[in-house]
C-alpha cells in the first residue's frame, strides 16, 4: 500500500471533516519533512508516515464517546481501530503494531523510544499550537523538554519567532 493509497483511505475515514483532514495532513507533513531532513531510515519513515497520517484516527469515535478528543481517549480508542483500519494492507503484522503503538501513545511525551515516536509528537505538536493557539512560553516551555531533533527544534523557531 502507498502513502497516497492510506491517504485516501484516511480522508474518506474522516467523513468530511476537514478539520480532521487537513489536521492529519498537516502532521503528515512535517512529520515527513523532519524526518527526511534528519535522515531517518526508509523503512522508519514509511511507518512513521502511516502513523501521521492515522494518528487522529479515533477523534470521531471520541467526539461521540466522549463529547471531546482528549488525547488520552485517542490513544485508548486510536489503538484497535487503526489495526482495523490497516488489516487489509500489505502492511507487515510488525509494522502495524509499531503504528498501533505509535498512535496509542503519541500524546505520552515520556519514555519515547524511537526517532519515528519522536518527530511524529514533534510534528503533531507544532500543529496542534498553531489550531489551539498556544501562547509563545507554552510552546517555548514544550520545545525545551520535548523536542529533540535539530530540524523539529528549527520549524519550531521559524514559525512561532522563538
Amino acid at each position: 500500500m502507498t502513502i497516497s493509497n492510506i491517504m485516501q483511505k484516511m480522508i474518506e475515514y474522516s467523513n468530511g471533516n476537514l478539520h480532521d483532514i487537513n489536521h492529519f495532513i498537516k502532521v503528515w507533513t512535517y512529520a515527513k519533512n523532519i524526518a527526511e531532513i534528519e535522515g531517518v531510515k526508509k523503512d522508519t519513515l514509511y511507518i512513521l508516515e502511516f502513523a501521521a497520517i492515522t494518528h487522529d484516527i479515533a477523534c470521531s469515535l471520541c467526539r461521540e464517546k466522549y463529547g471531546n478528543t482528549n488525547g488520552k481517549y485517542q490513544e485508548i480508542e486510536g489503538e484497535s481501530l487503526v489495526r482495523d483500519f490497516l488489516k487489509d494492507t500489505d502492511l507487515s503484522q510488525e509494522q502495524i503494531e509499531r503504528i498501533a503503538y505509535l498512535i496509542a501513545h503519541h500524546h505520552t511525551f515520556k519514555d519515547i523510544d524511537g526517532i519515528d515516536y519522536q518527530i511524529l509528537i514533534e510534528a503533531d505538536y507544532i500543529v496542534n499550537a498553531e489550531e489551539s493557539s498556544y501562547s509563545k512560553e507554552n510552546i517555548r516551555n514544550f520545545s525545551e523538554k520535548f523536542f529533540k531533533t535539530t530540524t523539529g527544534k528549527n520549524l519550531l523557531k521559524s514559525i512561532y519567532g522563538l
